[in-house]
């Protein structure tokens, strides 16, 4: 009779434990650190390049210096001297131009592209293209193809005039076309930004009020006052602040097509800046309080637009 065989039994292994899961407040934890480590080096390039720099300029503007030697304290002489500078209000007074004829074209221009835009049916994706090529070319070729333009001899703009009839024009050259001038390369320049910003607005209207307004009998110039404007008023307003803002800066356009003249015509509070640190020996201390002068200029404009702002939400 034969025997079972006992086979020997293999010596289990011992079974591993699941990992322990994360608690939650670990996770919130990991989540949080992670978070706060983007955020912290935001905060720590937006403080080097954009708060370091305004600081630094306060500083600068009650000190004499050629940030060589050591800087020398001088209170509110630099302040003193720039208002007392004879270039100082027909500075302002060509910013303030500026800034009012660049809202004029500039602002209003691009909303009405817009909205001509919106309502087309074809090519309307070619059109955007089209409109916002010059904001994609760098501001140096777009004022040097405009210096070619204003040219008094062969330039496009007087060749134009002489087809037409009319007499050519001394376009960079005289008092009363210059600044003009330097306004139209400006809006060309930008316009195409402020276009898709208004197209990306009024797509986000409901189609039903348009219908309900063509429904009364309302025209296309009705709905835009009576439906686009009141439902777009958040953004005017935002770009509103943002031209007034950026066409108080303005620097290029008279330092590439102008210099500041014909006799200070297009000297502008940015431009007198830079002639205060670069021109008229290092005076870096008067650029920078005439910088502190427009930087207060430009918050009060913004504390201006954040009120309106905060009146239209309500």
């Amino acid at each position: 009779m034969d025997t079972p065989t006992v086979q020997a039994k293999r010596p289990s292994k011992p079974q591993r434990r699941p990992p322990a899961r994360p608690t939650r407040q670990r996770r919130t934890l990991r989540t949080n650190i992670t978070a706060y480590g983007f955020l912290c080096a935001a905060l720590f390039c937006f403080a080097l390049f954009a708060w370091w720099p305004i600081i630094r300029q306060v500083v600068l503007s009650f000190q004499e210096t050629n940030l060589v030697d050591e800087p020398k304290w001088v209170g509110l002489d630099n302040f003193r001297s720039v208002v007392e500078d004879p270039a100082f209000g027909q500075a302002w007074k060509n910013t303030f131009a500026f800034t009012f004829l660049a809202l004029l074209c500039g602002y209003v221009i691009p909303f009405v592209v817009a909205v001509v835009l919106n309502e087309l049916r074809h090519a309307r994706g070619y059109l955007r293209f089209v409109v916002y090529l010059p904001v994609m070319l760098p501001p140096i070729v777009s004022v040097l193809l405009f210096r070619w333009f204003y040219d008094p001899g062969p330039g496009l703009f007087n060749q134009m005039l002489d087809f037409v009839g009319l007499p050519g024009l001394s376009w960079l050259d005289s008092t009363d076309t210059a600044l003009i001038s330097l306004v139209i390369v400006s809006t060309w320049m930008n316009m195409g930004s402020g276009v898709l910003i208004y197209l990306a607005a009024l797509q986000s209207i409901p189609g039903d009020l348009y219908e309900a307004a063509e429904l009364d009998g309302a025209g296309i110039l009705r709905r835009v006052w009576n439906v686009t404007v009141p439902q777009t008023r958040l953004i005017l307003l935002l770009m509103l602040m943002l031209q007034v803002v950026a066409t108080m800066q303005v620097f290029i356009e008279p330092y590439m097509l102008t210099g500041g003249g014909p006799e200070n015509a297009t000297v502008t509070v940015a431009f007198l800046m830079y002639q205060y640190a670069f021109v008229y020996g290092g005076n870096y201390g008067a650029g920078s309080a005439l910088g502190v002068m427009l930087m207060i200029v430009l918050l009060a404009v913004a504390a201006v637009q954040l009120r309106l702002t905060r009146d239209e939400k309500r």
